[in-house]
């Protein structure tokens, strides 16, 4: 500025002005004197130290260049120059720093800087180089290097966008003009600092003339007053956000906005008739559904929910309305039995009105509707109807039909149908009673016992004509007690008297009980039977108390002598006619210690006594017992020992089975079994000396010569025998009992010797079969077949 520069005299200011798409840009050069108190390093002062003043480096203004050329050579940005540049080609000018050599040029002869490539301020707004001139001839700075900024110019090359965009909004509907809906905000991301290419202006295109936004804040607001969202509850907004001010040639962008209209009670409950008719069935029970109405709300949620109640008619207490929260109906329900005979018909007058009320909306009127509800009662074929519960009494001792009482039902209906009665056999297995059909009048059918059930209660059934009308009623029929009963002892006694015990003793006190119950309850007397009334052993004492005590009327009782006592005791009750019973009392003769328990009783210890203690007894039975275990013991071995037998000459005998699955060898095959045994009868055995038993006497076929004659006929097969017993005899590995042994023998074979024929595919050369004719008239047919001159063809066929 002329200010600036005003201020730096003497400093010389070149400016080299340049005019390129309409932008100036200018390079300024300041030489190297150091005038500017700014540009100075701070000065620094010690002691013994004077003030020093330091050169002052290059300072350069900002250089402009345009972003987004486009052109064909590259963008002159400005010139570097110095003020030992005298023309003489002396300076060459370098430029390093951001985009050096990459972006930006210079040349090294006039100091002139280029653009060669295009560049964009949104991606970098500005570049910081450093600037030096340097003496061609010795490359030595001749100025002090200094930095200076490229800025890049912004240009309206981006349109504004809603980076939140697209948007929803909610509005209450019925919201007075004005109501803010939503801010929408778009960015531009041009400088904002240099134009107007980054300031934005709102319009709205679409959602005209309901809704309206602020040019400046993008404020959405209603411009519409009433809004309903019963008619209409969704609306689609375009807004578009233009740079340059709006004006012509800005860039613009666009988003939509969805705006929903939020409901509010503004509409009443209204019912759709103003009057309502059902039928409902007499015999419809306590707290069913008669029927539902229901009135309608435009609302929705909150809005519409709806409270109902009976506001007047003569069905007021005998019905009441309830809402239904989820379907907002009005239920009607039964509270008391209906009867076609006493009322026919009922009438309600029902209200339904909103439950949240919103006071902006009470002067459009009362957020409530009536209607009347006229509820018709069917008349409907009940069964009949018995009077309260019949209880009726009856004797235990009344006879086969006595008449107890009487049942007796209605018919509710009009018709008065007739009624036949019955009993529920369910309730009177064991058929104690009978009912008269017709009049209903009950009478016994069996005895009754009060000690075996005391009341009966009976469900009695009235049919009508029709079937299936079947009413029930109870009848509870309680029997009454009788004196049926003798008295008899309460427990089972058993009554010990010690030996020790003397005249006048007590041994046992008795009581009685009753099955029976009489009104002023029991009283029991107590004695002994006329026969034992003067027995000189014991006495008995009635206590007043319903018990009697036994006494003794002597002493000196052994058990040796008697040891069970049996005494006849006589129970009568008080009841009328007084029955009574003999029950006998056992008393055992017990030998007692010093405090009265008794030790030992009866027969028992009279034989304990007699020396045979118990501890004896169970000895004896014991070793009873043990012999016999051990009898049953030895006889089961020996079964034992026996089975081994045939199980091991089963095993032989299998073990000895061979299968032969070849036709060759003949006697000569000693494949499967070894006949060495048998064809090398002279051989020498050696003899073993058993393990396990030692013999008492020497084997008869070792020590002398067998006692039959040996021929010539049977005399090898007697060899072979003999050679086999040995063997059985010294085996060790034989069992010690007699076993199953096999001889197996076939002779020393056929003078034929073998009569296999795999031997003659062993060689190429023919057989000669004259051998056969020696052999006797047997062979004489094979000699014949194969002992000629052409025995070979026939052999080979």
């Amino acid at each position: 500025s002329p200010s600036l520069l005003g201020s730096l005299q003497p400093l010389r200011l070149m400016c080299y002005c340049f005019t390129q798409l309409d932008m100036g840009c200018c390079g300024m050069t300041l030489n190297s004197i150091p005038l500017h108190p700014a540009s100075l390093r701070p000065l620094r002062t010690s002691v013994g130290a004077s003030l020093q003043r330091h050169k002052r480096n290059w300072v350069w203004n900002q250089f402009f260049v345009l972003e987004e050329y486009t052109g064909d050579d590259p963008l002159y940005v400005g010139k570097l120059h110095s003020d030992v540049d005298k023309g003489e080609g002396k300076v060459k000018y370098v430029l390093n720093g951001e985009g050096a050599s990459s972006i930006f040029t210079i040349d090294e002869n006039t100091g002139d800087i280029h653009a060669t490539k295009r560049l964009d301020r949104e991606e970098q707004p500005y570049y910081t180089l450093r600037a030096q001139a340097r003496d061609r001839a010795t490359n030595l700075p001749v100025e002090p290097e200094s930095e200076f900024v490229i800025k890049v110019q912004d240009i309206n090359d981006n349109e504004p966008k809603f980076l939140d965009g697209p948007y929803n909004a909610q509005v209450p509907e019925m919201s007075p003009v004005g109501t803010s809906v939503v801010e929408v905000k778009a960015t531009d991301a041009d400088d904002p600092t240099y134009g107007n290419s980054a300031r934005v202006v709102y319009s709205i295109l679409e959602g005209q003339p309901y809704f309206s936004v602020e040019p400046k804040t993008g404020i959405v607001r209603t411009a519409l007053p009433n809004m309903d969202r019963e008619a209409r509850d969704q609306y689609l907004l375009v807004i578009q956000a233009k740079d340059m001010v709006g004006q012509m040639g800005g860039l613009s962008g666009t988003t939509s906005v969805t705006v929903t209209l939020t409901d509010v009670n503004d509409n009443p409950p209204r019912f759709s008739r103003k009057s309502y008719q059902f039928a409902v069935p007499e015999s419809l029970p306590v707290a069913s559904v008669v029927a539902k109405i229901k009135a309608l709300d435009s609302d929705i949620g909150p809005n519409a929910e709806m409270d109902y109640r009976i506001i007047e008619g003569d069905g007021l207490g005998v019905f009441r309305v309830v809402p239904d929260k989820d379907t907002q109906e009005g239920v009607i329900i039964l509270q008391k039995n209906l009867d076609f005979e006493k009322k026919s018909s009922y009438t309600l007058k029902i209200e339904a009105s909103n439950r949240n009320i919103d006071p902006r909306f009470l002067s459009q009127g009362p957020f409530s509707d009536t209607a009347m509800v006229r509820l018709t009662v069917e008349n409907v074929d009940e069964p009949p109807i018995f009077s309260p519960l019949s209880k009726m009494v009856v004797s235990e001792a009344a006879k086969v039909g006595t008449i107890i009482g009487t049942v007796s039902a209605l018919d509710p209906d009009s018709t008065n149908s007739p009624i036949r009665y019955s009993i529920d056999r369910n309730t009177d297995l064991e058929r104690f009673f009978n009912i008269e059909s017709t009049t209903g009048v009950i009478s016994t059918a069996k005895p009754l016992d009060r000690e075996a059930n005391a009341v009966h209660n009976i469900t009695i059934l009235a049919i009508e004509m029709d079937p299936s009308q079947v009413g029930k009623g109870a009848a509870l029929i309680t029997v009454m007690d009788i004196n049926d009963n003798a008295p008899v002892f309460a427990i089972e006694y058993e009554t010990i008297l010690c030996e020790s015990a003397g005249p006048g003793q007590v041994i046992e006190t008795i009581s009685a009980v009753d099955k029976d119950e009489p009104p002023s309850g029991h009283r029991f007397v107590f004695s002994l039977t006329a026969e034992t009334a003067g027995n000189m052993n014991f006495t008995l004492r009635d206590n007043k108390d319903n018990t009697a005590s036994i006494l003794t009327k002597r002493g000196g009782f052994q058990r040796r002598e008697q040891a069970m006592y049996r005494l006849p005791v006589l129970i009568v009750d008080s009841g009328t006619p007084a029955l009574s019973s003999t029950n006998t009392l056992s008393i055992r003769v017990c030998d007692c210690d010093l405090d009265g328990t008794p030790q030992s009783c009866g027969t028992e210890a009279f034989m304990l006594s007699a020396g045979l203690s118990t501890g004896a007894l169970i000895a004896i039975l014991a070793c009873i017992i043990i012999l016999l275990v051990l009898v049953l013991l030895i006889v089961t071995m020996r079964r034992r020992k026996k089975e081994p037998l045939i199980l091991d000459e089963d095993r032989d005998v299998r073990e000895n089975i061979v299968r032969y699955d070849d036709e060759g060898g003949g006697e000569e095959d000693t494949e499967a079994f070894d006949m060495v045994a048998l064809r090398n009868l002279n051989a020498v055995r050696d003899s073993k000396a058993r393990r396990d038993v030692t013999p008492e006497v020497p084997t008869l076929y070792c020590s002398r010569p067998p006692p039959y004659k040996i021929t010539p006929d049977n005399g090898i097969f007697r060899e072979f025998i003999w050679d086999r017993l040995k063997d059985a005899d010294v085996d060790p590995s034989a069992p010690p009992y007699d076993s199953l042994q096999t001889y197996a023998f076939e002779g020393s074979g056929s003078v034929a010797e073998s009569l296999s024929s795999l031997d003659s595919l062993s060689t190429d050369s023919e057989q000669n079969y004259d051998y056969l004719s020696d052999w006797g008239p047997r062979f004489r047919k094979l000699a014949d077949l194969y002992g000629h001159s052409d025995s070979s063809n026939i052999f080979s066929s």
